[in-house]
């Protein structure tokens, strides 16, 4: 097999990282050229889209690592996941997913599309490491915006923003800000 010791040392890395990593990142640690990396990569993606394995090589939040095969964690999730008191209430993930399908986006704005107070809800995300201040809006009184970080990527499995699924006309509408013309 070609590049098998070199695959393997990848391998090794990505089993040894707890978090997703970079192929750069992976390139410097397995002391190989980034295009060596990309196409152990591929080999272990090949090897590992097989039925006969549990795990596969996902991208997540810019990295890869491995995790479950998606049909295998539905099943394993309630032991291995998140406890019941990491979950979100039902405002907090409203909540998180108006800020994440508007970003960057001030809590007012938050406010005003669920038309009920969402402080308390943004600091519990910021708390969970879902959400982080990315800045001022250029308006009076510079509001403070807020977007998703990596954790929520990590959380939800998802390798960037543009992963999130496609709203319809009508879920949009719900994330859009009511506007004050006729």
């Amino acid at each position: 097999m070609i590049l098998e010791r070199e695959t393997a040392i990848v391998e090794a890395i990505l089993f040894l990282e707890t978090d997703p990593i970079e192929p750069a990142r992976l390139a410097r640690y397995a002391q190989l050229s980034r295009d060596i990396v990309d196409r152990a990569l591929m080999i272990l993606k090949d090897k590992y889209s097989d039925s006969q394995h549990g795990i596969e090589l996902i991208e997540i939040s810019g990295g890869i690592q491995f995790s479950p095969k998606q049909e295998l964690w539905d099943l394993l999730k309630e032991h291995y996941g998140r406890k019941n008191e990491h979950r979100l209430s039902k405002a907090a993930l409203e909540t998180l997913s108006i800020i994440a399908y508007s970003q960057p986006i001030t809590r007012v704005e938050i406010d005003n599309i669920r038309g009920v107070s969402s402080t308390n809800m943004v600091k519990q995300l910021q708390d969970r490491g879902f959400v982080k201040a990315v800045g001022k809006k250029d308006v009076p009184g510079k509001p403070i915006q807020y977007g998703t970080t990596r954790d929520f990527l990590k959380t939800f499995r998802l390798n960037s923003i543009s992963d999130l699924p496609h709203l319809d006309d009508i879920d949009r509408e719900r994330f859009e800000l009511e506007s004050d013309e006729p």
